[in-house]
């Protein structure tokens, strides 16, 4: 039944659009290609019941809905210049990521996080990296009206630069009754995301069942990974339990990134008005257009502790999610286990507690990666392949985290954070 649904999502998707021919003039038509499609959800490792839990009861799916948002994910009329779309950062090729740093938008303006997948975000407790928003419908609508994203004053906005095009206005009656409005448009995007698991990786094989699924390298790695890596003390819901579905805790730590470059005690005084004003187009404008963003979590929370604190990621398909963390600024796995080893404590006083030096051994390093790149899901098998050389090659010439002194070294004592 499920997968019956799923083909005839994408039969819906071809009707608005998805993989047909542009009239003269309109923008190019959505990617049609298998990437770009609604996923089944009969892939090994997918958690069943959680993937129904995750569907709102004020939003439920249909394979109309789906549809409508999959053709307003690819859309670039829904920005103010008709030059971006949600798959500008969400590239389905890049398994939803754009492989940049710090994403761009209009005009080639760029922010100062990096673009999360949207693969498996249906999943998530809160969305972006500082949990600014708790469902996908408000996640949907924020990158819309980001003068740094796509720059549209605000939803009616992007609303009208559709509202006015016959397909829309047949699609909208469709699913919803009534002509294009802003709540509708965030929904149709949101039910298209949620479609976007991402399992079926050799990891997934192993756990099955299947011994032979995953090399004698990745084992040790998926024993380090809950062991002396420590990596479990955020990706896994506690240290004593082994996550083999979602790898992460859905919590904010601060992992001592970016923690030296910005003068974040300051940043955070600066920060406590806006905060206050309850803002939040003014929020999500700081967190991607200054340097307010390393801030993290505590644009939030206002809490002392939360500062440059970002959300755990889930760690599935991270071969092919890069650059790595909420800054983008490691480019390859081993710089991404080189920073951790190391215990990276220097000069900061919000470290999350669980960070310290791990002492991995140069084997250890590769059992890990090899782990990692095992959750890379059987869509991206070729492109995986691919960045795998790269990053190891990469690898062999370039380190500019590894410090085996401290990686090996007792833990720093943290120092004392500044009087207000």
């Amino acid at each position: 039944m499920r997968m019956t649904f799923v083909l005839v999502v994408v039969g819906a998707a071809l009707i608005l659009g998805t993989g047909s021919r542009a009239a003269p003039g309109a923008p190019e038509s959505p990617d049609a290609s298998p990437l770009a499609q609604p996923r089944s959800v009969h892939q090994v490792g997918v958690p069943a019941d959680a993937t129904q839990a995750a569907t709102p009861a004020d939003n439920p799916q249909t394979p109309e809905k789906i549809a409508l948002g999959q053709r307003l994910f690819f859309d670039k009329r829904l920005s103010a210049d008709g030059s971006v779309s949600c798959s500008t950062c969400h590239d389905p090729a890049r398994a939803f990521t754009d492989g940049k740093p710090a994403s761009s938008g209009i005009d080639g303006r760029v922010g100062q996080r990096n673009a999360p997948t949207v693969l498996n975000a249906l999943y998530n407790k809160t969305q972006f990296w500082d949990g600014r928003a708790n469902t996908l419908e408000q996640q949907a609508a924020l990158p819309i009206v980001n003068s740094v994203e796509m720059g549209q004053p605000n939803m009616d906005a992007a609303v009208t630069g559709i509202a006015a095009i016959a397909e829309y206005q047949a699609a909208f009656a469709a699913v919803f009754g009534r002509p294009p409005n802003a709540r509708d448009l965030a929904r149709a995007i949101a039910s298209y995301e949620r479609t976007l698991v991402a399992f079926d990786s050799p990891f997934d094989h192993f756990i099955a069942g299947d011994p032979n699924a995953i090399d004698d390298s990745a084992k040790r790695g998926w024993e380090l990974f809950n062991t002396r890596g420590r990596c479990n003390m955020c990706h896994a819901p506690s240290a004593e339990t082994r996550d083999v579905s979602y790898f992460t805790d859905n919590d904010f730590h601060n992992i001592g990134i970016g923690i030296i470059r910005h003068n974040v005690v300051a940043l955070a005084r600066q920060a406590e008005q806006l905060i206050n004003s309850g803002d939040k187009a003014a929020i999500d404008r700081a967190a991607i257009q200054t340097d307010m963003s390393s801030l993290g979590r505590f644009l939030i929370t206002k809490k002392e502790s939360d500062i440059a604190s970002f959300k755990t990621p889930d760690v599935r398909n991270v071969l092919v999610t890069g650059p790595y963390f909420h800054d983008g600024s490691q480019e390859t796995l081993w710089d991404v286990i080189d920073h951790y080893n190391k215990g990276a404590g220097l000069q900061n006083p919000y470290l999350d507690q669980d960070i310290q030096p791990l002492a991995l051994t140069e084997g250890d390093i590769d059992d890990l990666v090899a782990f990692l790149v095992s959750l890379t899901s059987a869509d991206y098998k070729e492109q995986g392949s691919k960045e795998l050389v790269r990053q190891r090659e990469l690898s062999r010439t370039k380190r500019p985290q590894r410090d085996t002194a401290r990686a090996f070294g007792p833990k720093p004592p943290p120092p004392k954070p500044p009087s207000p």
